[in-house]
């Protein structure tokens, strides 16, 4: 008699903060806890008047626990400044606004680090606190720290994207610590997993979210091996970054900003690609690179915005054999 007992569903999304956010709560609306797990970026990661700030990593679980300040995109809503207040008048560096409710999960996370946990048990444990069960997990449980290479000089992550406004021209990117730091065990294993349905990279930054994921060792490798179908959301909507400096950044480093030109930067690992409508018109030159393309809406503006483009993403890796 055959077997009547269905293998579960597991997908793997790659996530950096705001962009990649939203579509991992529209999957979060159509996968289990089982079945969804959500690796994100720690390159933005940086320690601030004694704190660790891990902004992909917050946003991710502030989205899923339904608490993220939606009007500004980051940090927590209904949210107050008065540390922020008070340390102006003290003359503080207050470049990097963290709310009176956000530094509390930074105070958390820096006492447990203390106590020996890893970012990945820490991550965990705030999750659970938020009342999110998904998995959430760093890229690696050790320090990788994006600098970006400008007209200016060597300007950490934070420092070019908070205090400078992206306003540098970027010349190029580095990722200290990234040949010493290990994958994620978890994540890593998942990558060799013959029972993944799909890894899913969410519309994220590919230079500075998403890209720190792809060099950590022995990662790009597992993405080409990987049984699974390697599908990227495009972060670029007619020739404009939906959130942050992606399409900036295309232009300094003297490609075109386009669906096209991210789906050449993630080339040798993708399977599947989804673009916008307003870009249809890249499909063929996207084909041309070996790469399935699928056309859609992808602007989420609203949660249905967001589990639309879920579904879409989830279908679509159906036909290139993931199981939904």
């Amino acid at each position: 008699m055959p077997n009547s007992v269905t293998q579960p569903r597991r997908y793997l999304a790659l996530s950096g903060g705001v962009g990649g956010a939203k579509l991992a709560l529209g999957l979060s609306k159509q996968l289990t806890a089982e079945e969804l797990i959500i690796v994100c970026n720690t390159g933005d990661d940086f320690d601030h008047y004694g704190l660790r700030i891990c902004p992909d990593l917050d946003t991710v679980m502030y989205t899923l626990a339904g608490r993220n300040n939606q009007q500004q995109g980051w940090g927590l809503a209904d949210e107050s400044w008065r540390t922020m207040d008070a340390l102006a008048e003290l003359g503080g560096e207050t470049w990097f606004r963290l709310g009176d409710l956000d530094i509390a999960t930074h105070l958390q996370r820096g006492e447990l680090l203390r106590r020996g946990l890893s970012l990945s048990a820490i991550t965990q444990t705030l999750c659970r606190q938020l009342g999110v069960d998904y998995r959430v997990l760093p890229m690696s449980d050790e320090a990788v720290r994006t600098v970006v290479s400008t007209d200016q000089g060597q300007l950490s992550f934070q420092h070019y994207f908070v205090r400078e406004q992206c306003r540098p021209e970027v010349r190029g990117f580095e990722f200290r610590g990234i040949d010493d730091a290990h994958p994620q065990r978890e994540f890593l294993e998942l990558l060799r997993c013959e029972e993944l349905d799909a890894v899913i990279i969410c519309p994220s930054n590919p230079f500075v979210s998403i890209d720190p994921i792809l060099q950590l060792p022995g990662v790009r490798a597992a993405l080409v091996d990987c049984s699974a179908p390697v599908i990227a959301v495009s972060p670029i909507v007619g020739g404009q970054a939906i959130k942050g400096p992606a399409a900036k950044m295309l232009r300094e480093l003297n490609l075109q900003s386009s669906a096209f030109a991210v789906a050449q930067h993630y080339s040798d690992i993708l399977d599947g690609f989804i673009i916008d409508t307003a870009d249809a018109d890249q499909a063929g030159a996207i084909t041309e690179l070996n790469i399935v393309v699928h056309t859609t809406p992808s602007i989420m503006t609203t949660l249905d915005d967001r589990i639309r483009l879920a579904t879409e993403t989830l279908r679509f890796a159906a036909t290139l054999g993931g199981d939904v």
